[in-house]
C-alpha cells in the first residue's frame, strides 16, 4: 500500500493545495474525518473547521476552511471548499470584528436576528483566528 495520497484543495478562485500527504483531517458535516492512504472512498459535506494535512516530510499544514464538499479515494483526497485560507493569508483583524459583531448580535436580544447564520459568522471567525494563532 502506499504511503501518500494526492490532496487537492481547491476554492472557486484558485488551487490552494495540491501536494501528496501522509494524512489529513477533514472538518465533515458530522464532524473531523480522518484520512490515511487506501481510505475507503466516500464524498461527504464540508462544514466550517480547520484541515490538518502532513506532507511527505511529516510538516504539518493547516488552512481554514468553509463549506463544500470532500472526495475521498483510497489515492486521492479533492476538497471542493467555498473558502480556505492559509495562515498567512488570514486578516486576523478582520476576523476579530466578525467575531465580535457576531457575538453583540447573539446577546443583542434581537429577535430578527438569524441565529443559525450568525452562529455560522461565528464560528467561521473563531476558526480563522485559531488557524492564524497556529501559524
Amino acid at each position: 500500500m502506499p504511503d501518500t495520497f494526492h490532496l487537492e484543495i481547491v476554492t472557486p478562485e484558485k488551487k490552494v493545495v495540491d501536494t501528496a500527504a501522509t494524512e489529513a483531517q477533514i472538518p465533515g458535516k458530522n464532524g473531523y474525518l480522518g484520512v490515511l492512504p487506501g481510505h475507503a472512498p466516500l464524498i461527504t459535506e464540508l462544514s466550517v473547521g480547520e484541515v490538518t494535512f502532513h506532507t511527505g516530510n511529516n510538516e504539518q499544514q493547516r488552512l481554514a476552511v468553509a463549506w463544500g464538499f470532500a472526495e475521498v479515494l483510497p489515492d486521492k483526497v479533492t476538497i471542493l471548499a467555498e473558502t480556505a485560507e492559509r495562515p498567512s493569508e488570514i486578516d486576523v483583524d478582520r476576523a476579530r470584528k466578525a467575531k465580535e459583531r457576531a457575538e453583540q448580535r447573539l446577546t443583542s436580544g434581537d429577535t430578527n436576528v438569524d441565529v443559525d447564520r450568525t452562529l455560522d459568522a461565528l464560528h467561521k471567525a473563531e476558526t480563522r483566528l485559531d488557524v492564524a494563532g497556529k501559524s
